[in-house]
């Protein structure tokens, strides 16, 4: 699937509460200030659709995949990342970016290494093809701000293994994100222009320039919170990681369980990721 190898790939640090601390990643971020405290963190990339000489250049391997996750050579621990993945078209003038407009949302798997005394984040972001993930179903975006579709869904997580289901992230509404809708695109706009080398971040800017302006750009706008069963536990092979975003007013919690349970899935009302672990 290389449907999107042309498209930007960055994800968002710290969109939702409980997350950095429970992913051990507070500490890399203790010296980087935000506008207020439940502002997200940083913007970090996980794939670049071009070469650029001063990025590494693992971030320019395609690392989505819809039906697996590849774990890495090394023996590291790593954790899925339940997330909302927005397909965006973006805007630049005068060498910045003037607008961000997303046009669908889905599923996305922004799985993650977890390691301490990374350089970078996206050091923990890519390690090669299937290493992240994004559903085949997306729905397209009415309009984004209060009113529109996206108010009617929430995210779930589930991790299968060994024939037993357990929810792997807190069933939570997308407006529960600390940053959504407008706040979010005028937060991603201003971030992309302004953020710097600094810490554990790195300047996007730059990379996209370097990259000639993609006009698309896939944006993971950050994890929920796990369980204190996905909070524990790191993938191993033969897990799989399902990932639901859903239509909460037609799809209840329980009937979401019954059609994981099933393996079937009414795709006119959730985006479903299932990947399994290799």
């Amino acid at each position: 699937m290389l449907k999107y190898k042309d498209y930007l790939g960055l994800g968002i640090a710290g969109n939702f509460a409980l997350h950095l601390d429970q992913a051990g990643e507070a500490e890399d971020f203790k010296d980087v200030v935000t506008a207020d405290e439940v502002a997200p963190k940083g913007m970090f990339p996980f794939y670049l659709p071009a070469p650029i000489p001063s990025a590494r250049k693992i971030l320019t391997t395609y690392p989505l995949d819809s039906y697996s996750i590849q774990l890495p050579e090394e023996d590291v621990n790593i954790q899925a990342e339940p997330e909302v993945g927005l397909l965006c078209d973006i805007v630049y003038k005068d060498a910045k970016v003037l607008n961000i407009k997303p046009t669908h949302f889905g599923a996305f798997n922004d799985c993650s290494i977890r390691v301490k005394g990374a350089t970078k984040i996206s050091d923990k972001k890519n390690w090669g093809a299937s290493s992240k993930g994004i559903s085949e179903t997306l729905f397209e975006i009415d309009k984004f701000s209060q009113g529109g579709i996206m108010d009617k869904f929430s995210i779930a997580s589930f991790l299968l293994r060994d024939g037993e289901i357990h929810p792997y992230g807190e069933d939570a509404k997308l407006n529960g994100y600390s940053y959504f809708y407008t706040q979010l695109t005028e937060w991603m706009i201003k971030q992309i222009n302004t953020q710097e080398d600094f810490d554990p971040l790195e300047p996007i800017l730059s990379y996209i320039i370097g990259a000639n302006y993609p006009s698309k750009v896939i944006i993971a706008i950050g994890s929920t919170s796990y369980t204190p069963y996905g909070e524990s536990t790191f993938l191993k092979a033969g897990d799989e990681v399902i990932i639901a975003v859903y239509n909460n007013t037609t799809i209840s919690h329980d009937i979401l369980l019954e059609s994981i349970k099933k393996g079937t899935y009414d795709n006119s009302h959730m985006s479903i990721l299932s990947q399994k672990v290799v």
